[in-house]
Parts: C-alpha cells; sequence; structure tokens
C-alpha cells in the first residue's frame, strides 16, 4: 500500500471582532426594517383603510381601483393662465370631475354634487379640494364662475386625462367623479348619474376614508 501524503488544511480560527461585525449587521438591518415600515406607513394605512374599515356599515357605494395609477407629471394650466404640473395636487384628498369648459347639464350637476359633498363634510371639508379637469380649449362660461370659487379649475390634455383615469364600461370621463387619496393614487370611482341617494352614500365612503386615515392625513399640502 502506497503512503498518501498528509494533508495539512489550515483554517482561519474565529477572531472576536467577527461577531462584533455580525451583530452590528443584524442591528443595521432591523434599522433599516423600521425606516422602511415607517415610510410605508402612509401606504399601510390607505391599504387598511379601502379594504379592512371599509366593510363598516355595509358594502362601499364607490368602485375600487385596484391598480391605483398615480397622478401624472403633465401640464395643466390655471384659470389665470399660469402652469404647473397636475402632480401638484398631491398631499390632500381630491374628488375630481372631467369636463370641457363650456360645461353642459351633466357637468353643471358634477360640479354641484362636488360642493355639496365637500360642504357635507363639515369640519373635515379642509382635508378634501373638489377640482375639475377642464380637457379642452373652450372658455369657461362666465356665470359659473361664481359658483366654482372654492373649486381648483385647471386645463389639461384629454389624452393624459384617459391615460391616467378610466370610466366605466359604456361611460365616458365625464360620466363619474373620481376620489384620489392624499399620495396622489386614483383610488376610487363612483358610479355616474349620480342622484340623492347616491351622493348619501357617496359622503359614507369620503366619511370613511377621512375617518380611517386621521392618524397620518392632515388638512392642507
Amino acid at each position: 500500500m502506497e503512503d498518501q501524503p498528509l494533508g495539512l488544511t489550515v483554517h482561519s480560527m474565529p477572531q472576536p471582532g467577527d461577531a462584533q461585525a455580525q451583530r452590528r449587521t443584524v442591528h443595521g438591518r432591523w434599522k433599516m426594517l423600521a425606516v422602511m415600515l415607517v415610510c410605508a406607513a402612509p401606504v399601510l394605512a390607505s391599504y387598511f383603510t379601502y379594504y379592512v374599515v371599509r366593510p363598516e356599515g355595509g358594502r362601499a357605494y364607490g368602485e375600487l381601483i385596484a391598480a391605483q395609477p398615480p397622478l401624472p407629471d403633465v401640464p395643466a394650466t390655471t384659470p389665470g393662465g399660469q402652469t404647473q404640473s397636475l402632480a401638484a395636487l398631491r398631499n390632500q384628498w381630491l374628488l375630481v370631475s372631467v369636463a370641457g369648459g363650456a360645461c353642459d347639464a351633466r357637468c353643471e350637476q358634477n360640479l354641484y354634487l362636488q360642493r355639496q359633498l365637500r360642504e357635507s363634510l363639515g369640519r373635515e371639508k379642509d382635508r378634501l379640494d373638489w377640482v375639475w379637469l377642464i380637457d379642452d380649449a373652450a372658455p369657461v362660461r362666465p356665470e359659473l364662475a361664481q359658483g366654482i370659487r372654492q373649486a381648483t379649475s385647471l386645463r389639461v390634455d384629454r389624452a393624459a386625462l384617459a391615460a391616467w383615469l378610466a370610466p366605466a364600461e359604456g361611460r365616458t370621463l365625464e360620466d363619474h367623479l373620481y376620489v384620489v387619496d392624499p399620495m396622489g393614487r386614483w383610488m376610487m370611482r363612483f358610479p355616474a348619474d349620480m342622484d340623492a341617494h347616491g351622493a348619501a352614500r357617496a359622503k359614507r365612503d369620503l366619511e370613511r376614508l377621512l375617518r380611517a386615515s386621521a392618524s397620518w392625513d392632515e388638512a392642507g399640502r
């Protein structure tokens, strides 16, 4: 039997600093996780609001939007002619309608409902902006000016709006009121042709959203 060479494998001994480094790494990871959870808290609160608190008092009137697309960073023009990004509307709950500047009867009804819904929230109304997105170049009729003084009116390209918002099947953008959360996500669409009974149910949806988000959302931007 031939002699086999003796294998001499050298293994490094654990050093005292290795355990300390591992502890520091684990501690750092926990700190990073904590920071991520803090940053994600509003998002978690939103999902708690939409999917857990929502069943209180029955089914929601508004249709929840699964994808929740964010406010697009597209140009918007104020009535005074200044240009801003539509994304600047973030950090406030929004109740949105879409219509041309001529504003037909359906448009007037939606603007009326937006104003009434906001006023019906009482002391919480400053947490909700009602927004009219004008999707053409038609001038706004002078007789509307008084009624929309408290609204945020912006002209936005219709194609940009159609890439963000979507009506129910068989409907148009002008048929609905849309709810956008303070993080800029379109998250709810109210049914078309809302009547007084529907408006009362829409108010309950808005109240639930505001109540459940009270811990992380404040009035104003």
